[in-house]
């Protein structure tokens, strides 16, 4: 208990230096190295993921083959990945890039598609029946009744990329993996145990920054109905 408190002790310390939130390799420019591997990634990932979603889940085409590809790159390891493209491809941002948006994409991609797939039929025919072109029907019918859905998807997506973002320090690149592999490499477990809590801190905001999303843009009865179902 004693040493558990030490190191928590230490910690404390090390994210309240004030060296920790200045310079090249300060909190905040990792921190901004992180959320650019992250947020590029997500943003390729949900181009991806939502149009092929909405695609096959309104076409009911393909179902199938989506399924069998998203399963697929869930069972590639992240860092193989990474090491792989990098080998091939050269140090650069491609490889944490490559690996980054093949973990996001299918969360996205099967949610959304589940989501639209599990609109009720009569309110499509419904909606076909008073004239509404199947653009209208999926943008303005299946779209809003699949959000709780496609927000699952994309918060779950976020999660995983932010916390898995810290292979980027692998081939030397930025990010808050940088504080690990560095702490792993000069044995300064202050360092990978400071670096660590930054990363579940920033996997929590954006938890929080998801549900508070989720209740801004989702109509309460659909909020009703996920959480029952």
């Amino acid at each position: 208990m004693n040493d558990l408190l030490n190191q928590l002790g230490l910690v404390g310390d090390w994210l309240t230096s004030s060296k920790q939130w200045h310079g090249a390799e300060g909190i905040p420019q990792r921190l901004l190295e992180h959320l650019t591997y992250s947020g590029a990634s997500l943003l390729f990932a949900a181009l991806i993921g939502l149009t092929l979603g909405l695609l096959v889940g309104h076409t009911g085409r393909g179902a199938f083959a989506v399924a069998s590809v998203a399963n697929l790159a869930r069972a590639i390891p992240t860092f193989g990945l990474v090491v792989l493209v990098v080998t091939l491809a050269g140090l650069s941002t491609t490889p944490v890039l490559v690996a980054l948006v093949a973990l996001a994409v299918p969360p996205i991609l099967i949610n959304t598609f589940e989501g639209v797939r599990g609109v009720d039929p009569a309110t499509r025919d419904a909606a076909r029946g008073v004239g509404m072109t199947e653009w209208e029907v999926l943008v303005r019918v299946e779209v809003p009744m699949a959000l709780p859905l496609i927000l699952l998807g994309l918060r779950v997506a976020a999660i995983q990329v932010v916390a898995t973002a810290t292979v980027a320090a692998y081939p030397g690149l930025g990010g808050l993996g940088r504080f690990i592999v560095d702490g792993l490499s000069r044995n300064d477990y202050e360092l990978v145990i400071g670096g660590s809590t930054v990363v579940v801190v920033l996997a929590l905001v954006v938890q929080i920054l998801f549900t508070a999303l989720r209740r801004v843009i989702v109509s309460p009865g659909l909020r009703v109905s996920a959480s029952k179902s």
